[in-house]
């Protein structure tokens, strides 16, 4: 059974800074991508950030230049290295992962979320 779970999350101050880490255990195979998104009181769900197998990433362009995601050398293990944090930064931050399986396409999985607080 696929796992991610989440951690890193908690409370900042604004201008300051948090990793998330999301290790992905439970397939044999590496996912395709594994994004980071965020969940607002009252606003949409919205991407922040995601990787390729390949490292190409992609981020939504209010955290560009202050987020950054990397993968780790095993690839099942994703990162968001969040800098200068704001009070609009503040939300539950999911991570998720697309994985291929031959004969089977693409799945969707889902960590449990870990929230951020940017607050003095």
């Amino acid at each position: 059974q696929v796992q991610l779970v989440e951690s890193g999350g908690g409370l900042v101050q604004p201008g300051g800074s948090l990793r998330l880490s999301c290790p992905v255990s439970g397939s044999i195979w590496s996912p395709d991508t594994i994004g980071w998104y965020r969940h607002a009181p009252e606003k949409e769900r919205e991407l922040v950030a995601r990787i390729t197998s390949g490292g190409s990433t992609n981020y939504a362009d209010s955290v560009k230049g202050r987020f950054t995601i990397s993968r780790g050398n095993a690839k099942n293990t994703a990162y968001l290295q969040m800098n200068s944090l704001k009070p609009e930064d503040t939300a539950v931050y999911y991570c998720n992962a697309v994985i291929t399986v031959p004969f089977r396409g693409p799945s969707d999985y889902w960590g449990q979320g870990t929230k951020v607080t940017v607050s003095s």
